[in-house]
């Protein structure tokens, strides 16, 4: 059995962040990837983009450098700079490494069963991604047969897809994103909508993101949020084209049809909640609650106040059933969950929501097992492109600490 002082699994944006910090604290370490590096990017749809703007490409040690700062990179070009990151500092890592089995050794540390082979470490830190399993909706087992209910891992481009209209469950920034992308390409669209919040995306002269980022809005801590934060949908928003305002609204105008939460189907129809109405005013309320966030910033940075206007009023009436004789595909956006204890046996370490127990990155478990890369680990941009790199410090100070305390 060979013997390392740290295993880090997964080659993603937090797992090349981990493998960063660890060597530049001398710490001996590989890192385990089952696909190529940032294979979890090179998977999604064929039209993918940024939502966050390239210049939030700010990694441990290597930030974006090409000349389109303010642009949304495409999927290929992502995997194309996490590979140069991972060049950079010659990252030990093993692609194509087929994880058979992860458990406790029995003198300490960690066992890693790959194919053939087994490893052996005194940590374990996992960067699999924030969100690992999708959230299927209840009523998804009623549809009809001629239906094909598909995952936003299952979708390529709108060619790919059977004739006839498209329901899209889920509101998210993927359903709103795929909802129009069908929309343009001529598909009939019924989008299900959920709680999701809404900002525009240029206020004034700044993207969006620059006033999340730099207002502190990223910066709130887990604590200070109530666990179901970590639920909500990401802020409706795009990158195409640009990037450009994307939310209920736009959608509407554009001609796809809104609906309340879908409740399931019946007799060859899908029936909603009456409850778009509420969703709606939900997003509105917290694009309220951003504005004075902005506003706050502002005026203690000496800035004009954000240009955020009242949203205006629109057309809620949305249908409680639709028909779908006419329509061959459902589309189920409804976010993920993680699912980590389909491959780790300590399932006592982690919440009723899947979510490890933890501290700053190290669980409050089982000794020397870490995290980076989950959504929420320790500020809300903990599983953004730009907060990787903190949680990987803050965890390759406290597994050095340990390291230390070990020895000595």
């Amino acid at each position: 059995m060979h013997s390392i002082d740290t295993i880090v699994i997964g080659a993603g944006q937090a797992g090349l962040a981990a493998s960063y910090e660890l060597s530049q604290r001398n710490i001996a370490h590989i890192v385990l990837e089952r696909n190529q590096i940032g294979s979890s990017w090179s998977n999604r749809w064929d039209s993918f983009c940024l939502v966050t703007p390239n210049w939030s490409l700010q990694l441990p040690g290597f930030h974006y450098d090409g000349d389109d700062p303010d642009g949304f990179m495409p999927r290929g070009d992502v995997v194309d700079f996490l590979k140069r990151y991972a060049a950079s500092f010659d990252c030990p890592v093993r692609t194509g490494a087929n994880i058979e089995a992860v458990r406790s050794h029995r003198a300490g540390g960690f066992e890693v069963e790959l194919t053939g082979e087994t490893l052996h470490s005194n940590n374990l830190v996992v960067a699999t991604g924030a969100f690992q399993k999708p959230l299927m909706p209840r009523g998804v087992e009623s549809l009809p047969d001629h239906i094909q209910a598909i995952s936003i891992a299952d979708y390529t481009n709108p060619d790919a897809l059977p004739g006839g209209g498209v329901l899209v469950v889920g509101s998210g920034q993927t359903g709103c994103q795929i909802a129009e992308e069908l929309n343009e390409a001529g598909k009939e669209v019924v989008l299900s909508c959920g709680r999701a919040p809404w900002a525009p995306r240029w206020i004034g002269p700044k993207d969006l993101f620059w006033w999340l980022l730099n207002s502190g809005f990223l910066d709130v801590t887990a604590e200070a949020m109530p666990p179901a934060a970590r639920l909500f949908a990401n802020v409706q928003a795009t990158g195409h084209a640009g990037g450009h305002d994307l939310h209920y609204r736009t959608l509407a105008a554009q001609g796809i049809t809104l609906a309340g939460r879908f409740l399931g189907s019946g007799r060859g129809a899908a029936c909603f909640a009456p409850d778009l109405a509420e969703s709606v005013a939900w997003g509105d309320e917290k694009h309220g609650q951003l504005r004075g966030f902005f506003k706050k910033f502002a005026a203690k940075a000496g800035m004009a106040p954000p240009d955020m206007p009242d949203p205006e009023p629109f057309d809620l009436t949305g249908p409680e059933s639709l028909d779908l004789s006419e329509f061959g595909t459902v589309f189920l956006t409804g976010g993920f969950r993680p699912d980590f204890t389909s491959w780790l046996p300590w399932t006592h370490a982690f919440d009723d929501a899947g979510f490890p127990i933890q501290t700053d990155g190290a669980s409050d478990v089982i000794n020397g097992l870490y995290f980076v890369g989950v959504h929420f680990l320790r500020t809300r941009k903990s599983g953004l492109l730009c907060g990787a790199g903190g949680d990987a410090g803050v965890v390759a100070d406290q597994l050095t600490a340990s390291d230390l305390k070990i020895a000595n």
